[in-house]
């Protein structure tokens, strides 16, 4: 429960955008998510750290980074997985897996039942064109859980292609890694707590207490 290695990113990274999805209804289950208490991103500071460098090169190309989510507490996590158990409650399914069972979505990797978000280095962000105020077009939205995501989906443009391969390149080279099934998703290599998988909540407060 400690949160003394972690940071407000909003407060580390001036300029970026922030639209928390699990503290909203707008995301695969359709109701706030367990343990988000502020739609604000946390991370640890070494993640905070690596996002900054990340942001300042981004802009420089005309981008500000828009984050959907960060540090994911476990309870949050649990919810997923009780969700999951669910079989009935297929709300969000025409918007987020149209084309998946729920048990695939953990079978594929889309959803797992221990995530590194959890262990507090790990981004879920897209770009933000700052002439346009939008997203940039990434060929697909986040959370959407099927191949489209896919970083190297071979059925988007070669602009929406590219806009991926920015994003993905720019990440790496500042310290992330990517995985093969979330063209949002990145986790810092050198993560300070590898094995760690933290209970506070997503609360600015908490932090500072």
């Amino acid at each position: 429960m400690d949160p003394s290695g972690f940071v407000v990113l909003g407060e580390y990274v001036p300029g970026i955008v922030q639209e928390i999805r699990y503290y909203s209804t707008y995301n695969f289950i359709g109701d706030r998510i367990d343990g988000y208490e502020e739609p604000v991103a946390l991370c640890t500071i070494e993640a905070a750290r690596a996002l900054k460098a990340v942001a300042n090169e981004m802009n420089v190309y005309g981008y500000r980074l828009k984050i959907f989510d960060a540090y994911r507490p476990a309870p949050a996590v649990r919810h997923f997985v009780l969700w999951g158990i669910e079989d009935t409650d297929v709300r969000m399914k025409p918007y987020f897996y149209p084309d998946l069972q729920k048990t695939e979505l953990f079978e594929k990797g889309y959803v797992a039942s221990k995530s590194s978000h959890s262990r507090g280095s790990t981004i879920d962000l897209t770009l933000l064109d700052m002439k346009t105020g939008k997203e940039v077009d990434m060929g697909g939205p986040f959370d959407f859980f099927g191949e489209l995501s896919h970083p190297d989906f071979e059925g988007v443009t070669k602009e929406q292609y590219a806009n991926r391969m920015l994003l993905q390149s720019t990440m790496v080279r500042c310290g992330f890694v990517p995985i093969d099934c979330e063209w949002w998703h990145f986790t810092l290599k050198d993560e300070p707590y590898p094995d760690t998988y933290f209970e506070f909540p997503v609360n600015s407060e908490y932090l500072r207490k």
